[in-house]
């Protein structure tokens, strides 16, 4: 029997689940199943629909986006074609198992059905796609994990699913998210002041029926994410003055919206409404992210604990079907029928082969505010001092805690602590925590990570101050950067698609237009903050040896900012390293293909080990890469 352990290629002996679905009579879920194939270098994907009451599966390969219908007697999904570059919308009549592909297109974002258990709306985008050049008058010119927009349009079709036609198509501007709405179709898109998007901050939302748009709302913060037909739920707030601002539910009759979840003070996510009207929701607090129902005034617990619910779905009849995860458990299926219990157990079996650190948790005050911060203490002799490893989480609006992340269960088995805090800024906690980053990004939040690792020393006398090294991603490679020239405690540092010089990234990245005028400040040309809280200009001050990993594909945090602060570090004479993966945007730590993730963990590994541990120079990339092609 082969043994499991980890190392940087457990993450593949996983099963991932996503896209939760529930029939409106309860009776069926659906999910997709993703296993991760070292020897092919790809994901393949399974639908699989379950059924409650007898506990059957079926499987549909290469399959995902599953859609049921409202009748639960067929099921709507997307396969891809990679000969043509394509995807398909295929039927499954769900009694004989048999289907037919309905539908081609080169780019599709979502689909839902009508009542009507007959039409499909689709959502997708069309670009000019002229084989030469890319054109564009509009900004930004691309986007991550997106490419060029290429004067990109939102495309709405009605799909007839019986006579296989288009029976409607209308356009929006990129971006625009529909829902039906009875028998209308209720679509957002960003609002445009004075010829520019105001993007992902005010939306107009439209009403299309029969071949006409008609406006609604103009100037608003929120959209629509769900409807019943009579009542429509929004998400959003009416009107934001920052990005960074919560958003929260509300309810719109036709006539007036009115606020539901504002009361509850923490930030909303996904959202769903029944046909009663209640309201069913996943709200982010203090390093969870539970699911909550609100009937009238009343607020039901549905999941209340130390767990991530990752995504959900509800039925007519009120079953609730959810993924939800924890710091030791990636998700896996749980049902809600006035209790809670778990459906599926796929990566129980491979855990068990694996040891598992929980996370320990702890409480500091930061200057003006009190602090979560939590750490995953290794296997460590009585009398012996383990090293430390501070990681960063992204955002700044990002949030740490009760989740399974792969690359602190495989560095605390490596002899690691783990230490990870949520600094001001953070999700998870009110507004005003939230905000209090914004054009301060790098002092006090930085003073708040420094202030956790301080009480982390006061609770593990055994963790090695002397070898301490910090990474993240995204906002977290920005704050690893800055890390290096702001303090020695950190004798290492592995920064990922961070920032190393605002004003670029204000000029270069996808939102830099709106998110780097929040975060740092507006009048980027002449604001000194740009200069001021970039971490290019102490790069003189870097003691640490530092590798950068960077995805070429990254257009939100692109390639510059690294590429930038590497050639600065070597030219000073600094210890510095690259590695730029050819493929992948932002997220390709997660979604880069397996061979590109096995290699990232690697690099990640085996940088500390020989830093923090092993205490030697240079980083010979092909002796560490040995064996993992």
């Amino acid at each position: 029997m082969s043994k499991i352990e980890w190392n940087h290629e457990t993450f593949s002996k996983f099963a991932y689940l996503g896209d939760i679905r529930i029939s409106k009579d309860g009776n069926q879920i659906a999910y997709v199943l993703t296993k991760a194939s070292m020897k092919d270098n790809k994901y393949e994907n399974t639908l699989v629909i379950e059924e409650i009451e007898n506990e059957s599966r079926k499987f549909i390969e290469n399959a995902s986006m599953p859609r049921f219908s409202p009748s639960g007697k067929k099921i709507a999904f997307m396969r891809s074609n990679e000969e043509n570059k394509s995807v398909e919308v295929w039927l499954y009549d769900l009694t004989s198992m048999s289907g037919k592909k309905l539908l081609e297109a080169k780019n599709i974002l979502n689909m839902s059905w009508n009542d009507d258990d007959r039409r499909i709306l689709i959502t997708g985008f069309k670009r000019r796609e002229d084989e030469d050049f890319i054109f564009e008058d509009d900004v930004p010119v691309w986007f991550d994990n997106k490419g060029f927009f290429d004067g990109e349009k939102t495309t709405f079709w009605i799909l007839d699913t019986e006579s296989e036609e288009i029976l409607e198509e209308f356009e929006a501007e990129k971006f625009a998210s529909g829902i039906w709405h009875g028998d209308e179709v209720l679509y957002a898109q960003h609002h445009r002041e004075e010829g520019k998007p105001a993007m992902f901050r005010f939306y107009d939302i439209f009403r299309y029926k029969e071949g006409e748009s008609e406006r609604i709302f103009e100037k608003v913060s929120y959209v629509p994410v769900d409807s019943n037909g009579k009542l429509v739920l929004l998400r959003g707030r009416p009107e934001k003055e920052r990005l960074s601002e919560h958003d929260y539910l509300y309810i719109w009759d036709g006539r007036e919206v009115k606020p539901l979840t504002e009361k509850f003070v923490y930030n909303n996510g996904a959202a769903r409404l029944d046909k009663k009207g209640c309201v069913y929701f996943a709200m982010a607090k203090e390093g969870r992210v539970n699911l909550y129902k609100l009937s009238g005034e009343e607020l039901i617990s549905i999941v209340e604990e130390n767990a991530w619910v990752m995504e959900f779905d509800v039925s007519d009849n009120g079953k609730i079907v959810l993924l939800k995860q924890t710091d030791t458990m990636p998700s896996e299926v749980f049902i809600w029928d006035g209790g809670l219990r778990q459906l599926t157990d796929y990566n129980g079996p491979i855990l068990s082969r694996l040891k598992r650190r929980p996370i320990k948790h702890f409480r500091f005050k930061s200057l003006d505010l009190e602090m979560d911060g939590w750490y995953i203490k290794p296997d460590i002799k009585e009398g012996e001092k383990a090293p430390v490893v501070v990681f960063v989480h992204g955002g700044p609006k990002g949030m740490y805690g009760y989740y399974f992340k792969y690359e602190m269960q495989l560095l605390a088995d490596k002899g690691f602590y783990i230490v990870f805090i949520n600094p001001r800024g953070s999700n998870g906690y009110d507004e005003g925590f939230a905000l209090r980053v914004l054009e301060r990004t790098g002092l006090e939040d930085f003073q708040d990570i420094m202030n956790g690792i301080e009480e982390f020393f006061k609770l593990e006398p055994q963790a090695d101050r002397g070898r301490v090294g910090i990474t993240g991603i995204s906002y977290g490679g920005f704050m690893t950067n800055w890390a290096l020239t702001q303090s020695d405690l950190f004798k290492a540092g592995i920064s990922e698609n961070g920032i190393s010089y605002w004003l670029t990234s204000y000029a270069f990245s996808d939102i830099g237009l709106w998110f780097d005028k929040e975060v740092i400040g507006e009048n980027p040309l002449e604001n000194e903050n740009y200069k001021k809280l970039s971490p290019l200009f102490y790069a003189d001050r870097v003691k640490a040896p530092l590798l950068i990993i960077h995805s070429l594909e990254d257009y939100r945090c692109p390639l510059d900012q690294s590429v930038m602060f590497y050639h600065v570090l070597k030219d000073l004479g600094k210890e510095a390293y690259i590695a730029i993966f050819k493929k992948g945007a932002h997220g390709h730590s997660l979604r880069g293909s397996p061979r590109h993730r096995a290699k990232r963990y690697k690099l990640i590994m085996e940088f500390f080990e020989r830093k923090l541990v092993e205490g030697k120079e240079g980083f010979n990339v092909e002796e560490v890469l040995k064996g993992s092609e």
